[in-house]
């Protein structure tokens, strides 16, 4: 996933960025409604608010159409107190939110370097950021979990099953599943949080991504969520690894996991069904398919003011 995804050259986000959108390979959510953009900023305002912050971060803004509606639904005398920050590691990505926003932002290729330029204290937001970090995949076998890897077969990448080890920290090995069922581990996103949460100081985070809580994640998925998407086509199995950089890949995100990851740094946190998150505005913006928002989730968090 990594080389597929995030290949500088290759990969499907540097190559690849008509692929969102109608006539792409997916569609999000803020391209089909205006309610999201509505819900966040308001959940924005609360936070910049409460906690006096005047920063606001997105993290993988993608063509930046959201942060530019999320910024303007701000209240005037917020807007003109508080600095937008878009994060993006995609060259071809920043390209495409700086021709959008012009210099109603700044850009940075990673939070640490928008954190540095906000001291530390900020209110950020991600929509669709989790699925796309690449994810850990395991199988549950007679002799316990075990990764699945790949290995060359001609022009094919086949399967194979490493050997019983040391597994990563996640709330699924703590559950029971039946032999043969198939889990995703969001490892790099732990990795990436660990990486940047000892320095944010001050401010909320909402995290909105599809998935569920550990308990509901994988109910009737026994080959787990690992799939892709190609012009909007659903593709499983084999087809995952086929069209290299061509396509993009994703699995369901176990919010458990994100809560129970950041516990060390966060605290009060809130999930909510992003259809109920979005309500409230789905009757005075355009209407979201009530399928399309159900699937989704909302995770609302605070910073801990003096982590242990």
């Amino acid at each position: 996933m990594t080389h597929c995804l995030h290949d500088p050259v290759k990969g499907y986000y540097a190559r690849n960025i008509q692929g969102i959108g109608n006539r792409g390979d997916f569609t999000t959510a803020p391209q089909i409604s205006q309610a999201p953009a509505a819900a966040i900023a308001s959940w924005a305002a609360c936070a910049l608010r409460k906690t006096g912050c005047r920063h606001l971060i997105e993290v993988g803004p993608g063509l930046g159409t959201l942060a530019k509606d999320v910024f303007r639904k701000l209240p005037l005398t917020l807007r003109l107190r508080t600095s937008l920050h878009l994060v993006e590691s995609s060259p071809a990505l920043s390209r495409c939110q700086k021709n959008l926003l012009k210099n109603r932002a700044y850009h940075h290729s990673s939070i640490h370097s928008a954190l540095e330029a906000c001291q530390g204290n900020a209110v950020i937001y991600s929509n669709e950021l989790v699925d796309a970090f690449p994810v850990r995949l395991f199988q549950k076998t007679d002799d316990g979990w075990q990764e699945i890897a790949l290995a060359p077969n001609g022009d094919l990448k086949k399967e194979i099953l490493l050997a019983t080890g040391k597994l990563p920290s996640s709330s699924i090995f703590q559950r029971k599943f039946a032999i043969g069922q198939r889990v995703e581990i969001h490892d790099s996103y732990r990795l990436w949080l660990e990486s940047w949460l000892p320095h944010w100081k001050k401010g909320e985070m909402l995290t909105i991504d599809y998935g569920d809580t550990v308990d509901r994640l994988y109910h009737r998925q026994p080959r787990g969520s690992l799939r892709a998407y190609l012009l909007h086509q659903r593709l499983e199995g084999e087809a995952v690894y086929g069209n290299p950089g061509m396509q993009d890949i994703t699995a369901d995100v176990n919010f458990t996991d994100l809560v129970e990851w950041s516990e060390p740094w966060m605290e009060t946190p809130e999930l909510t069904n992003f259809a109920d998150f979005i309500r409230p505005f789905s009757e005075m913006e355009d209407p979201l398919p009530a399928e399309s928002a159900s699937y989704f989730q909302a995770l609302k968090q605070q910073r801990i003011t003096n982590p242990p």
